[in-house]
């Protein structure tokens, strides 16, 4: 008698098992088990609540092969970064596995600290991932880690206050002025603060007014008239009156509270949000609803910067090929469609969006995954990190930023970084 057919892909076979060993891995942790008589494969990553259950099964897949021992990172970027960059400049060889931000790509290659994926490793590595995400792991050419997770921001709105969204900024700030008038909650939640996420949104608005703060090869700095067009359109927001007194403080935490406590009726945020007012506001998240990030200009589509996480191999490792093998694991489509439902990580493997547990998890995984198609990478070079610097120094506040003349003191700061030249702000 032929037996019943799974049709399903083999990783979601997996997945549905997985999601019965995670509840159980943590026993057999306690126990001693899982045959670790292997080598020990350490990952630096920061914080994600069930990022454990994930090590404990790729632990349990690896038979004793080698054992992942996770080290956290410390949860804000800036500090994950310092940490990396001491111990890699020190030639640290405890670290084997690292969590790396997608804009540290170029600067951790360009600086010997971290090995290119070949071969069979990047062929996994590449398989089925979205062009965005895959990108992000690139720098020169080649494949320098392995894709994680990835991040776009939306337009999240009140339902019961706007009944169609606005496609663009002009008609969000226009929304926002008549709900005010009304004496509606009005607010427009956004990034301000003067930190990476200022940058998120200024890259953002450069880039669906198709300009460019850096050329392709990544050596001039080219702050172009579509850079002006966006330093003049968070001018015209932040001076409107539609924002938060605390626009210039708000990182996204403070962005997502003003939606939640009521006083907005836009947020522009990463997707955790959903889940977030889904358990802390049970009675707003029934009219949360969420759009497309808006656009520069009416009919034209906006490019929104892309974020995430992905899993680079030191250099100074000393145990590179069990640190590929648990890498490929560790961010494998079973893993991502568990820490996508279970931590609200957007996947970067193409077929985990159609997951069945997705769906509910993930109802806005459509606008995501057009997002996706044509996202904006931040600068990509080696220098990014003093770039964004100098942009978040000439950025904040908002409201003080003078469009022509900002463009044309970030341009010159921005070439000075590129030549190694000048003092940061």
């Amino acid at each position: 008698m032929a037996q019943p057919t799974d049709r399903r892909p083999q990783w979601r076979r997996t997945a549905v098992a997985f999601a019965a060993a995670a509840v159980a891995a943590p026993l057999v942790a306690a126990c001693g088990g899982g045959g670790a008589g292997g080598v020990t494969i350490t990952v630096y990553y920061p914080p994600e609540q069930h990022f454990q259950n994930v090590i404990d099964q790729c632990n349990q897949q690896a038979g004793g092969a080698y054992q992942i021992v996770n080290l956290t990172a410390p949860r804000a970027a800036d500090g994950q970064r310092e940490q990396m960059v001491r111990r890699l400049a020190a030639g640290d060889t405890s670290l084997d596995i690292l969590g790396v931000d997608v804009t540290w790509t170029p600067e951790f290659a360009g600086a010997g600290w971290i090995v290119p994926w070949t071969g069979a490793n990047e062929a996994e590595a590449r398989k089925d991932v979205l062009a965005g995400p895959l990108a992000s792991a690139t720098y020169d050419g080649k494949l320098y880690a392995a894709t994680k997770h990835t991040n776009v921001q939306l337009l999240w709105y009140r339902g019961d206050l706007v009944s169609t969204p606005p496609s663009t900024w002009d008609e969000m700030i226009a929304d926002a002025q008549q709900l005010k008038a009304q004496k509606k909650p009005y607010k427009i939640g956004f990034t301000g603060a003067q930190y990476e996420g200022l940058v998120v949104g200024f890259n953002t608005l450069t880039a669906s007014a198709g300009g460019q703060l850096v050329s392709d090869d990544g050596t001039k700095a080219v702050v172009d008239d579509g850079a002006v067009q966006a330093l003049a359109m968070l001018k015209k927001f932040a001076t409107a009156g539609v924002t938060d007194a605390g626009l210039s403080t708000a990182a996204e935490q403070e962005t997502a509270l003003l939606m939640q406590n009521g006083d907005a009726a836009f947020e522009l945020n990463w997707p955790y949000v959903y889940a977030a007012m889904q358990q802390e506001k049970p009675d707003l998240f029934k009219n949360f609803k969420w759009t497309r990030y808006p656009s520069m200009t009416p009919g034209g589509q906006s490019r929104v910067t892309i974020g995430g996480e992905n899993l680079a191999i030191s250099a100074y490792s000393l145990h590179k090929d069990e640190a590929f093998k648990a890498a490929l694991c560790l961010r494998s489509p079973q893993m991502q469609d568990y820490s996508a439902v279970n931590d609200g990580v957007p996947p970067t493997v193409a077929s985990v969006y159609d997951a069945p547990d997705m769906a509910k998890a993930y109802p806005m995984k459509d606008d995501i995954k057009a997002e996706l198609a044509t996202a904006a990478s931040r600068p990509i070079t080696p220098a990014y990190q003093n770039i964004s610097t100098i942009m978040q120094n000439l950025l904040s506040p908002p409201s003080a930023i003078d469009p022509q003349a900002t463009a044309a003191k970030m341009k010159q700061a921005i070439q000075d970084a590129l030549d190694s030249k000048g003092v940061l702000p």
